[in-house]
């Protein structure tokens, strides 16, 4: 097929305005039909992209307007023409997350999936992509960070012509613009790139780049022990650094993240010092999108393979891409050195903590939370920690559940580790190889027993479609762990969770909680507590004078009225649950070793 030929350019970076043009020089004599995407994989959400599509018109390869009509909400559809057709079209990219498109007169950044229409029928066609610089000597020093393969004559990080070899490959690159601190390393011979957008005084890349090595030489070493081969001939983490933000998207060669410029490691702080939690944040952050190279990216569920971008691709198996991902990018950490064994029991701590805190996870399995991750998990109310359980967090305990039940049945000669290896072999390794198969749903239990032997069976229907809490004490024990609530000797609980600032707002109100049995609303603004002016930065310091069972008058505007309430403060909350290892030798202390990579 003949190549789609796109081109992209800052038009107007203060208005935020990227214009682009779209050529195909065969396009259907019936008339050309094109498609922007409603969704972008990774983040399971109809996110209506072409709603940031300003003008759009089009033109024959003489230069004659052809009428263009949009047909629905993200489609358009050309006249007949003969000879080549050229849209052109400006883009609003004003957000500033990993999910859509942002500029202004300091940075951009754009997913494909924001930015470049499909032109139907031709989604298989080569494309080539030519990035060009915005006009003014004020961005005469930006450059292109993208793991898009370039054409002869481009060098790398350099505006030109980049190629790709089908749409799908095309959107899954995102690329981002400007000037940006550059690392650099290896990985198993493979180059890797750290790409930081964003003022960050002090910046230690060295560090930085030799944690991720670690991190990444320890997962490709997972999924190929023997040859450690890794999925791409290229990677590249691409990170803008703000005040306050967090998260990340992954890509097939390429991930992109948004984190706290603070998180950052800082020149002249050296071990402890550096590993600071937020920097831990992160670290972990890059491992799970990372993982998501293999888990996800390649390894993917049936409804995936391919994915339909024009509508929501429903599966039950988020559970396993996303919790499997979540429970591996902490494992990877500790397996990596790049924290301790104890740092990652406390992480563990956390999470359990987190599971158990919402009575959402006592109603909803993983699998369906899976399934209802469009309408439920990424648009979440305030309802959402009493009505849904996060296929994330509990999804990585279900992991950490099979591990350690496989490894306890087949006394630690097998894992999920091999579980793993297995997905990777029969789907994921030559996903992009000619051929794309995913994973049925269910087939997910046969196939972890064909990779380890075990029989998971009760837990499987327990962890995966059940809705009661997790025998974790049970598991951890053979491992040498005990588990225990740490509550410490923290505030009374008003059993909400509050939104900061100058005002004291119940973001959400717990089951069966405190501000739930006296009558207080997701929405409510406390005002007073016992006659004290209560504001979001004062409400945890007014409740330290007061004991678990105590009876506090609050006032609170419900809507527009203001009303009183006789609140009964509950015991407080279980912020993290402590996990302690015996340092006893023996066969728990092996197991849990190898467990650990210690």
């Amino acid at each position: 097929m003949k190549p789609v030929l796109y081109s992209i350019v800052p038009k107007d970076p203060s208005a935020h305005l990227f214009e682009v043009t779209l050529t195909l020089s065969d396009p259907d004599p019936q008339g050309q039909r094109f498609m922007l995407p409603v969704w972008i994989p990774g983040s399971y959400m109809v996110r209506e992209f072409a709603r940031n599509i300003v003008t759009l018109t089009a033109a024959s390869a003489d230069g004659r307007r052809v009428a263009i009509e949009k047909t629905d909400k993200h489609s358009w559809q050309a006249a007949p023409v003969r000879g080549a057709l050229t849209l052109t079209y400006e883009v609003y990219a004003w957000d500033l997350s990993v999910r859509a498109a942002h500029l202004d007169d300091t940075v951009g950044f754009f997913n494909g999936t924001s930015v470049f229409l499909a032109a139907l029928g031709h989604e298989a066609a080569p494309c080539r992509v030519e990035l060009r610089k915005p006009e003014g000597e004020a961005y005469a020093d930006w450059r292109v960070a993208t793991a898009l393969s370039e054409a002869r004559g481009t060098r790398r990080y350099a505006f030109g012509q980049y190629h790709a070899a089908d749409y799908d490959e095309l959107i899954d690159h995102p690329v981002t613009l400007g000037r940006f601190a550059l690392g650099q390393f290896k990985a198993h011979g493979v180059p890797h790139d750290v790409v930081i957008s964003g003022r960050v005084p002090g910046l230690d890349l060295e560090r930085l780049t030799t944690d991720l090595k670690q991190i990444c030489e320890t997962q490709i070493a997972l999924f190929e022990p023997k040859t450690h081969a890794a999925p791409v001939d290229r990677y590249v983490f691409m990170t803008m650094a703000v005040t306050d933000g967090y998260g990340g998207l992954e890509h097939r060669a390429s991930t992109a993240l948004i984190c706290n410029r603070a998180d950052l490691p800082c020149q002249g702080q050296t071990g402890t010092a550096a590993l600071t939690e937020g920097y831990r944040t992160y670290l972990g952050l890059c491992s799970h999108e990372y993982f998501h190279t293999w888990n996800v990216k390649r390894i993917k569920p049936a409804r995936f393979a391919p994915y339909d971008l024009t509508q929501e691709n429903y599966s039950s198996l988020l559970w396993l891409f996303e919790g499997f991902t979540s429970y591996y990018d902490d494992l990877m950490l500790v397996r990596s050195k790049a924290i301790t064994g104890d740092d990652y029991l406390q992480l563990l701590g956390k999470t359990i903590a987190g599971v158990l805190r919402g009575s959402g996870r006592l109603k909803q399995s993983v699998a369906q939370s899976s399934f209802d991750a469009w309408v439920k998990y990424y648009r979440q109310d305030e309802n959402a920690p009493n009505a849904i359980v996060s296929y994330y967090t509990k999804g990585s305990l279900v992991a950490l559940a099979f591990d350690l039940s496989i490894r306890l049945q087949t006394r630690n000669r097998r894992s999920l580790d091999d579980v793993m290896r297995l997905l990777w072999a029969r789907y994921g390794r030559d996903f992009y190889r000619g051929n794309p198969q995913g994973i049925e749903e269910q087939d997910v239990e046969a196939l972890i027993a064909e990779a380890t032997g075990a029989d998971l069976r009760k837990l499987f229907a327990l962890a995966v479609h059940g809705t009661r809490d997790l025998p974790m004490q049970a598991l951890l024990e053979p491992f040498g762990i005990t588990l225990a609530p740490d509550a410490g000797a923290g505030k009374p609980s008003l059993g909400a969770r509050v939104r900061g600032g100058a005002e004291c707002t119940l973001a959400s109100v717990y089951e069966n909680g405190a501000a739930h049995r006296a009558g207080l609303s997701a929405g409510d603004v406390l005002v007073a507590l016992d006659g004290l002016r209560v504001t979001g930065s004062n409400l945890d310091s007014l409740l330290t004078r007061y004991r678990s069972g105590e009876r506090i008058e609050v006032h609170a505007f419900h809507r527009d009225e203001l009303r009183g309430y006789t609140v009964k403060l509950d015991a407080p909350d279980v912020a993290r649950y402590r996990l302690t290892a015996s340092q006893a030798r023996g066969t728990a202390r092996k197991w849990r070793e190898a467990w650990l990579g210690e």
